[in-house]
Order: C-alpha cells, then structure tokens, then sequence
C-alpha cells in the first residue's frame, strides 16, 4: 500500500502519517518537516522514473510507502501517475487544503465557478487563453509559466484583469497574497515560492449561484439569428454560414481564434460563447465600434484591434484557428498571413467567385489540406394569405485548411 499524504499549505504533517514506513518519498522541504527516524530510506522527489522503480520494489516486497505532496495530490498532483502505475487500490489518499482553495479564502471568494488550469510543466499559451476567456481563472504556475510571463502575455493581449499572485501559502513567515495588473507583474521577479495565480475580471468576481463547478457548460445554442447582433445593412456573415465556419473552427476553452475582417464581430462573438480566446481584427471605425457593443451584449471578452489585415496581425499572439470574411484583392495575402500562423486551421468565406481561386491556393501554397463548398440556402418566408415562400440567400463559398497530422504533432492544447 502507498499512503500518499498531501501538506505545504501550512497545515501540520498528520500525526502517524509517516510511522512505521520503510520509503518516503517526496520534495525536500517535505523530506524535512516530517523528522524521520535514521533508518528511514527517503527519496528527495525530481525525476519520476527512478522514484517509481524504487517505489515498485519496495512494494513488491510488502513494504510500506509513504509519499509526501503538497495540498490535494489527487488535484494536478501525484496521485494521477501512482494509479496509472501501480493502481487506485493500492492508494491510501489524505488530501490536504490545495493550493487553489487556499488562495481563494485568502481573498474571500467562492471558487466553483472559476477554472483551473495549468501551467506547471505545459505550454503557458493555454492558461493565456483561458484567462483571455474567463472571468475567474486559477493558474497553477510552473518554471517559464509564472506571475511575470503570464502578466505581460495578458498585457500584450490588452486583456483587464486583476492578478492576485500567491506564494509561500500557509508559512505565516514568507506567505505572500498580492494583486497586481498584468503589467505589473510583468516587470517583477517573483522567486519560485509562487504556489498559484488567480486571474478575475474584477466585475464578475462573484458571479451567479452554480450547481455546476468549474467552466461553463457552453451555449446551448450557436448560429445565432442575424437580429441577435449589430450590423451595417446586412453585412454579416450568416447564420448557415457561421454553423459551418464554426464547426470548421473548433473554438474551445484554452483555443485563440482570430476573426479577420471582423465586421460585426459575429463570428467572433459565437467563438467567445463556446468559450475560446478571440481577437477581431476590423479596419473601420464604427466596425470597431459594433464589435465591442456585440461582445458586451453577449457578456463575452473578445481584443478587438482596429486595424487591416494583415500588417494589424503581426502583434497577435499565435492563433489554433482563423476565420477570414470578406474578400478584397488583399485576400491573398491575408490568408497567407493567417496559414503561416494558424496552429489547426483557417477558414474563409467569400461572396465573390473570382476570389476562390486565389484563396484556396494560399492555403495549399501555405501546406494545408484543403476542402470547401458553395452554400445555398432558402428560407421559410411568409406572404399574405397565411401562405410561406421560399426566399434564396446569397450563395457563399466557404473554403477551410486544415493542417496536416505531422506538423501538428507535438503541439501542447
């Protein structure tokens, strides 16, 4: 049997935690606090493997094991890789206080309605992204994933929020709780006592009573109706085009997704309600404008640059997913632009026929796959005499890349 014992956020090593072991396994400070007796063989936790084979001989010869982690080990902790490896019924967890709930008392806020995610050990992008999406967001930090790196990449993102930046949780000599503006803690050198950082939206901090925990369920609908949005004369993609684009694009929690030649932002905003990060790119003034409106009308975070494609994309970070509407005689470039970026794929929709062409040999040009269809669609309209005809839309092509297999391997979601 392995006990796996979880402290480090202040809390005393339970009394008989490690009596009577013939392994302990854990970080040295841990190592330290639990005053073992001479005879105790230990094991100062770095690479996993040795530790495991050490962990599996003992085993095999009935010994007792304890390892030490810090908080909950069952929450992004140990206990993951003991039961792949040995099995959940030769676990004995005692969690303690994690360091994602310590944080949150220490500013007294409730937690079931933020999202966790981390960082330690794992691309920083994903947090970034989360942060971008959600109002409340813990990030558990790691080495190159801390307070300053992910301040300056919220900053660069213009994202506003508040940072509160905890470390040494639970040492009342050295425990540190402080807010600070992504700038801020861009420019500070936080040591490598950071346990966590909580990422809010200072306006929606509490937010609604949940019966769910973590992450919202997503929209129950998408493609919303033409009228659900602001828009100049009809000039927005519609909603039979974007259930297509969307399904092409994949927006997800963690996911940035561009939206190029946003125009009224509904492509945009429908990626934010399915819970990625977004960037609207769009050239004109009252463009900008109906973006920012439509986003605050649907309670969504989308960065919204005033600018045109594609010298506006250079200080974008790096998207999984591009949309590109409209179609003027830049669009060449634009899509090259977005396929020598995108992680995943880019789609682009077009009214003009003489514009496919040039579109779909960016995309090959640029490695991708790359498919499409005309979409032509008639919808239910009434006439007088309670009788119903049906009135075409506009015909669009839509075309979508999509990165080939070998050069997405690898890549961190």
């Amino acid at each position: 049997m392995i006990t796996v014992v979880g402290t480090g956020t202040g809390e005393p090593l339970p009394a008989g935690a490690t009596a009577g072991a013939d392994l302990v396994v854990g970080g040295r400070r841990h190592l330290e606090a639990a005053r073992l007796p001479q005879e105790t063989e230990r094991i100062v936790l770095g690479p996993l493997a040795p530790a495991l084979e050490t962990v599996e001989r003992y085993l095999d010869k009935g010994r007792r094991v304890v390892v030490l982690a810090s908080g909950d080990p069952g929450f992004f902790g140990i206990v993951r890789v003991l039961a792949e490896r040995f099995g959940p019924e030769r676990l004995d967890v005692r969690p303690g206080l994690s360091s994602v709930a310590a944080a949150f008392a220490r500013i007294g806020l409730p937690w079931d309605d933020a999202v966790v995610v981390s960082a330690h050990g794992r691309e920083l992008r994903t947090a970034v992204n989360v942060c971008r999406a959600r109002p409340k967001v813990a990030v558990l930090t790691g080495p190159g994933a801390g307070p300053a790196e992910l301040g300056a990449a919220l900053a660069r993102a213009r994202t506003e929020r508040v940072l509160v930046v905890a470390g040494a949780l639970g040492d009342p000599r050295s425990e540190q709780v402080e807010r600070v503006t992504p700038e801020q803690a861009a420019t500070r050198d936080w040591g490598t006592a950071v346990n966590v950082v909580l990422c809010l939206d200072a306006s929606r901090a509490t937010g609604p009573v949940r019966t769910v925990a973590g992450a919202p369920s997503g929209p129950s609908g998408w493609a919303l109706e033409e009228d659900a949005f602001a828009h100049r004369d009809s000039m927005i993609t519609k909603f039979e085009v974007r259930a297509l684009a969307l399904a092409r694009l994949g927006p997800r929690l963690g996911d940035l997704v561009w939206d190029v030649g946003a125009g009224s932002g509904s492509v945009a905003v429908e990626c934010a309600r399915l819970g990625a990060a977004v960037s609207a790119v769009e050239k004109t003034p009252d463009g900008v404008e109906r973006i920012r409106a439509n986003a605050a009308a649907h309670g969504v975070d989308v960065h919204v640059v005033h600018g045109a494609a594609p010298s506006a994309l250079d200080a974008l970070a790096d998207p999984d997913a591009v949309f590109v509407g409209g179609g003027g005689r830049e669009l060449p470039a634009v899509v090259t632009a977005c396929a020598a970026r995108a992680r995943r794929t880019v789609v682009v929709a077009m009214a003009a026929l003489d514009r496919v062409p040039a579109a779909r040999g960016a995309l090959v040009a640029a490695g991708f796959s790359c498919d499409g269809v005309l979409l032509q669609s008639s919808r239910l309209a009434p006439l007088p005499g309670e009788v119903t005809r049906l009135a075409a839309a506009n015909p669009v092509f839509l075309l979508w890349g999509t990165r080939p297999p070998a050069r997405s391997e690898g890549v961190a979601l």
